[in-house]
């Protein structure tokens, strides 16, 4: 055998072991952590507060606050042979994947499990551009670090299905050239992407990043929604959250509190659980809170405020449903200027049919829409409307996005595939296309903003008017970033978690002291 066969098979033992790693204490109980203090208090075991939390737990204590249950062992998160289930059937309060109609009327879906969306999504991994890096401010070299430290604990290249090798094709027809094979950069062309499922079909979600931190500094409170963020007297200074259990039953509310001197409160709830809290705790336009009664801490005009999502159109390729096996997308079709981006997918229409889909959405929409709350019922979801197509620029680049949907869908290679015969009339001509378009919108599941980085928080995601609260997640971003914003988000969480762990030793070095992981000051030895 040669050594690097050798070095092959030990990485893949390696990565193929990491349900083994050592996972820090879960508990559902709220009385367990009800009046404690930690260093940083992180609000949303999701894709970008898994990794922050492993991250701060290297020298900190870390309390994760979860609404959603565990994803291990639940075979609708773990199993590629059961992806897109999830979906199929939500309740209100226990469902891993939570679902909401925008006021645009449009259903999508919201993760409600440790692991966040990166537990019911397709898997689909490819990092940000340089321009995405660079526009937003952030250390390359950290970014790349970053990406890294996640890539090689999560992510995995895929095998190619028979499916996903033909689309491949199909994208080439329809000119989504160079090819560049098995590349995890946001680059022109047609490409497969990682993946989080691994090669024996398991899904790696954030959640199993908590094992890469230090375990015994991690608490992970499971089935709890945070109600607000509890201010100082002054309504300075973040000091902690409320929060009550996740069902629908229970009232009791509890407390939790960061330590005095430099703790922390980080927002890490996604695009609709952040900019709900902020609300909820009086942080947000005046005269919506006004509305509700809610007491006012901070008078932050847009909170909830440049809420976007893509638009998306999806065309069914197959003339029936079937009973193929699921696959969750492995190749993307990224058009020139990155304007537009395609993925396939097989999708479970109930348990035992399914449908093959080739979706494709507008990577820059111009439209933004707005979040509010419904009421203060904190386990309820707010109102967002997107505004899908709603400017003229994304109408008329839907069309163009239709057709090339429609080349993709008639490529030799997918035609030959399916078998396809007496196939439906192309569409054609501005108003028919229009109207398809505004029939058909739907969204790509990348929703983001509400919490915007320049107008909610600065550059640090510290929110504006108010000292030791922070927001880390896709909310703060104003366009999703690459193929998939999973990537980045996953990857933000570990840059910012850094960095914050490099603010703290300077701190530490300004003034002779530093925090024990229990929070407690210790004179600098």
């Amino acid at each position: 055998m040669s050594p690097l066969v050798f070095i092959f098979i030990i990485s893949m033992f390696i990565n193929l072991s990491q349900g083994a790693i050592q996972m820090p204490y879960m508990t559902s109980d709220p009385k367990e952590v009800s009046g404690k203090s930690f260093d940083y208090i992180v609000v949303g075991g999701g894709t970008a507060g898994c990794s922050l939390a492993a991250t701060l737990s290297e020298k900190f204590s870390v309390l994760v606050i979860e609404r959603g249950g565990s994803p291990f062992g639940d075979p609708l998160v773990e199993e590629k042979k059961y992806f897109g289930y999830s979906l199929l059937k939500t309740d209100e309060y226990t469902s891993v994947a939570q679902s909401f109609t925008s006021r645009d009327g449009v259903e999508n879906y919201r993760g409600r499990v440790l692991g966040g969306s990166s537990a019911i999504n397709g898997g689909f991994y490819s990092r940000a551009s340089e321009e995405f890096v660079k526009k937003a401010g952030w250390d390359k070299d950290l970014v790349q670090d970053s990406y890294k430290w996640v890539e090689s604990k999560v992510v995995f290249m895929p095998e190619l299905t028979q499916w996903q090798s033909v689309v491949q094709f199909g994208f080439l027809e329809a000119g989504f050239y160079p090819y560049n094979g098995y590349n995890l950069e946001h680059t022109q062309g047609t490409k497969i992407g990682g993946s989080i499922y691994d090669q024996c079909g398991k899904r790696h979600t954030s959640a199993d990043l908590l094992g890469f931190g230090r375990p015994n500094h991690i608490t992970v409170l499971l089935n709890a929604t945070v109600k607000s963020v509890i201010f100082d007297g002054n309504k300075t200074r973040a000091v902690g959250v409320r929060f009550m259990k996740s069902d629908g039953s229970s009232s009791k509310s509890y407390k939790v509190h960061v330590e005095k001197r430099r703790g922390e409160v980080i927002l890490t709830a996604g695009a609709l659980g952040s900019p709900q809290i902020l609300l909820l705790s009086g942080i947000g336009p005046e005269d919506h809170l006004n509305d509700l009664n809610i007491p006012i801490a901070v008078n932050l005009r847009d909170v909830g405020r440049r809420m976007s999502d893509n638009p998306a159109i999806s065309l069914l390729v197959d003339r029936f449903s079937q009973n193929r096996t699921l696959e969750p997308p492995q190749v993307a079709a990224i058009a020139e200027g990155y304007k537009y981006i395609l993925e396939s997918e097989v999708l479970p229409t109930n348990i035992t049919t399914t449908r093959i889909s080739i979706a494709a959405k507008i990577a820059f929409p111009k439209s933004r829409g707005r979040l509010k709350l419904n009421s203060t019922n904190l386990r309820e979801n707010p109102s967002v409307k997107f505004n899908y197509l709603g400017s003229k620029e994304d109408l008329e680049a839907c069309l163009e996005m239709v057709l090339l949907l429609q080349h993709v869908a008639r490529s030799e290679t997918v035609t030959f595939y399916l078998g396809l015969q007496n196939r439906e009339k192309l569409l054609a001509g501005d108003e028919e296309l229009k109207s398809f378009c505004k029939d058909n919108v739907r969204t790509y599941y990348h929703y983001h903003g509400g919490c915007v980085v320049g107008s909610v928080v600065d550059e640090d995601y510290r929110v504006s008017g108010v000292k030791r609260l922070r927001v880390v997640d896709g909310s703060t971003f104003e366009e999703s970033p690459g193929t998939n914003p999973m990537a980045t988000v996953l990857m933000l969480g570990r840059y910012q978690g850094i960095k914050m762990l490099k603010e703290r030793e300077a701190e530490k070095e300004g003034d002779g002291s530093f925090l024990s992981p229990q929070g407690s000051p210790q004179p600098q030895p």
